[in-house]
């Protein structure tokens, strides 16, 4: 058994179980910037971190001298930085990491100056962590008072929501929080909720005393009839692959916008004109007065590069640079712009369907007016839920 044990393979297994911790650790971590923690219940989980943290200790120690586990052993500390931050106060699923954390670092197989300086790194990390946050928290949170005054599911169980009243300087004011129900993490021991889901669908001011949600369910078409009613001029915000199924290609999309006066003049417009020019519409001239010009496939392109813009899209003298080359800021440049918009009347029931609007859906009331329609959240995509980007807001919540 001993010659198991101190056999070099048998440590370079056990050292991938050291890795596999070092891993769950980071997935924390990754969890605490995009999720909010529920914990469901807290002996539960202080008796499982606190075993499987022993278990990965015992691990460690008896492989320390193994690579991947000295390389474990110095990002667990870091890793854990943005847990402590953002789960500030569930100790008992902080405390036990952070110890094992400590204790492998200090007793890694690493020499002595290796330990200090990655000690120096985490401490002076989580100072200056734990300083930026607070100087956040501190200056750029609002500390007005909010109350829930109700919430709950709607009848799908597709949403959630709540009603919040806020106190402020201004009266106050009520709003209403929808957010999707099908987004949540859940393990037996906690519930983890995706930051930056939750929509105003409707604010008053000053706070509202008299609350009455109702919920209702209806259909594509009734809903589609409804908006219609409203305004036939509504628009529908589409990708440029959805743009292309629907026949609209890119040439067709590419419009001027915001040009100069003197422009205007030379196109036969007046001043006050505002609205965009789609490119299809304009003669060749009058695509030259922008540096413009239409091939014969009718692809745009521009029709005299500065030598800037060759070297910037590597081109050689003589050679076209096109419009679909081109990024929405290089588009800006020339006043152009894509419009990837469609009025809502123009479609059929059979293309809403086709862009995930379901069949029926929740329509939340909020003293008799409209305030959310599932049909409005879907085809405007209200709720990616597989979206993953950091901004500040992540810190406020």
């Amino acid at each position: 058994m001993r010659s198991f044990f101190s056999n070099k393979w048998t440590k370079r297994f056990f050292s991938l179980l050291s890795g596999l911790y070092a891993f769950l650790v980071c997935f924390l971590g990754y969890y605490a910037i995009f999720y909010n923690v529920h914990i469901n219940s807290k002996v539960y989980i202080l008796a499982m971190v606190t075993g499987v943290s022993a278990v990965a200790l015992a691990i460690m120690l008896y492989t320390r001298k193994q690579l991947l586990t000295r390389f474990s052993s110095f990002i667990i500390l870091p890793a854990m930085l943005p847990v402590v931050l953002l789960y500030f106060g569930e100790w008992e699923l902080i405390v036990p990491v952070i110890v094992t954390g400590v204790i492998i670092l200090l007793l890694s197989g690493a020499g002595e100056g290796t330990k200090t300086a990655i000690g120096t790194v985490v401490l002076l990390l989580y100072i200056f962590g734990a300083l930026g946050y607070f100087l956040f928290t501190s200056f750029f949170v609002t500390s007005a008072k909010q109350t829930v005054v109700e919430s709950g599911y709607s009848p799908s169980n597709m949403y959630r929501y709540r009603v919040v009243n806020t106190e402020d300087s201004s009266n106050g004011s009520t709003a209403i929080y929808v957010e999707p129900n099908y987004a949540d993490v859940v393990y037996p021991f906690a519930t983890f909720t995706l930051k930056n889901m939750e929509r105003v669908v409707y604010l008053e001011r000053p706070i509202c005393e008299e609350i009455n949600i109702e919920w209702t369910t209806e259909t594509r078409q009734q809903v589609t009839e409804e908006l219609n009613a409203i305004s036939p001029d509504i628009l529908v915000t589409l990708s440029d692959e959805e743009m292309e199924e629907f026949g609209h290609p890119y040439n067709e999309r590419l419009q001027l916008t915001g040009i100069e006066t003197e422009d205007k003049f030379a196109l036969g417009l007046t001043a006050s004109d505002v609205d965009p020019i789609p490119l299809e519409t304009l003669t060749d001239e009058q695509l030259a007065i922008f540096n413009l010009a239409r091939d014969e496939n009718g692809d745009y392109y521009i029709k005299e590069p500065s030598e800037d813009t060759l070297r910037s899209f590597r081109k050689d003298p003589g050679e076209k640079i096109y419009l679909k080359e081109m990024n929405d800021s290089w588009l800006y440049e020339f006043y152009l712009e894509e419009n990837n918009t469609l009025p809502l009347s123009s479609f059929t029931d059979e293309q809403l369907a086709n862009l995930g609007v379901s069949d029926e859906g929740d329509v939340m009331y909020f003293n008799g007016k409209v305030c959310f329609r599932f049909y409005v959240a879907e085809i405007e995509d209200y709720y990616d839920v597989n979206s993953r980007k950091l901004s500040v807001d992540l810190l406020s919540q």
